[in-house]
């Protein structure tokens, strides 16, 4: 791999690339594929819980809870898409679906988490500007093992073994994570926000306990729960752990700093179905804003771009992508066994 290190810009490398994909169609939005995708994720968010209310007082609630982790999720990806732009072309149309979305339909804070996205896509695997390596249970590098203590510095001497465990608590941290969030007076639309997840808190747990018994309830909520951190955490860990972890010292262009700390996960039609499309996450990095259904058909020009100035791209299969991600955290860990 090309050494992340190197002070070269060439900012008209990426011109070059974005005029390509213009030329293609590929920015052109696609309102009938997420207004059918919408329909479909509705169709399934509500015929789950009516199922759930159907099954009643079951053990069967369990199978109920693990379908509704991976529609819970679906609905993240969605939207991950209002996020970035894709679906809808204003601000206020994305801010209105995601704020339904996300805080009323699955409880994640739409505001907070989009402004922490934000932040990881602006400087992908910076230990020092990437929300999404900084340490905390988890460390990234071996600097970070080092200068930990507590409980990161004793997960950490084996923290590829506990690494999808701890994804089980994932959801819960992203719940807990929304509301701290709006507990800032700066936090923007502050209200409503809180309004929102306030009243899916509600509903959630008052229907859950109102339908089964103390005990089903809670277990219910561990296996909902449980999946549904897992599933997302299993999304987006194969998009860039593993791949070099960037510091101040690195000076990179726009191009290779997406580049070089993304890597792709190939696969088929199931396979970017379940990793909401973000399995190519290269041209996802480079586009943010590209329709989803679109990435599959960048990715081509994309890598026969990389390939031609010499920018070096990776693209696994999905377990290949879990065991790089997995043995770099090892040896990170490997200064405190």
């Amino acid at each position: 791999m090309a050494s992340p290190g190197t002070t070269e810009t060439r900012g008209s490398d990426f011109a070059r690339l974005a005029s390509k994909i213009a030329e293609a169609g590929l920015l052109n939005r696609r309102p009938v594929y997420y207004a059918t995708r919408l329909t479909v994720l509705a169709l399934a968010y509500f015929g789950c819980w009516t199922l759930f209310a159907w099954v009643g007082d079951s053990w069967l609630q369990l199978l109920v809870a693990a379908v509704l982790a991976v529609v819970f999720a679906q609905i993240g990806f969605f939207s991950h898409d209002l996020g970035h732009r894709q679906v809808f072309r204003t601000r206020r149309a994305s801010d209105i679906a995601g704020r339904v979305l996300g805080n009323l339909c699955i409880g994640l804070g739409w505001g907070w988490w989009n402004t922490k996205h934000n932040r990881h896509h602006a400087n992908p695997n910076h230990e020092d500007h990437d929300p999404d390596v900084s340490p905390a249970v988890i460390v990234w590098s071996t600097g970070q093992a080092e200068n930990s203590r507590g409980l990161p510095r004793f997960i950490a001497k084996y923290q590829a073994y506990w690494f999808f465990p701890l994804l089980t608590l994932e959801a819960w941290h992203l719940h807990i994570a929304s509301f701290k969030a709006l507990l800032q007076p700066s936090a923007k639309s502050r209200g409503l926000e809180l309004t929102l997840l306030v009243a899916h808190a509600a509903l959630y747990l008052g229907f859950v306990f109102t339908v089964l018994p103390v005990g089903k309830a809670l277990l219910f909520l561990v296996v909902h729960q449980g999946l549904f951190g897992l599933y997302l955490g299993s999304t987006f860990a194969p998009n860039h752990k593993g791949m070099p972890v960037l510091t101040k010292e690195d000076k990179l262009d726009f191009l290779r700093k997406q580049v070089l700390t993304s890597r792709n996960v190939r696969g088929g039609v199931f396979t970017d179905v379940a990793l909401g499309q973000l399995n190519y996450q290269i041209e996802h990095h480079l586009f943010p804003n590209m329709p989803a259904p679109n990435l599959r058909k960048a990715q081509p020009i994309v890598q026969q771009y990389c390939a031609e100035i010499g920018v070096s791209y990776l693209q696994t299969g999905l377990f290949d992508s879990y065991g790089q991600a997995l043995g770099h955290l090892h040896e990170v860990g490997a200064p405190l066994r």
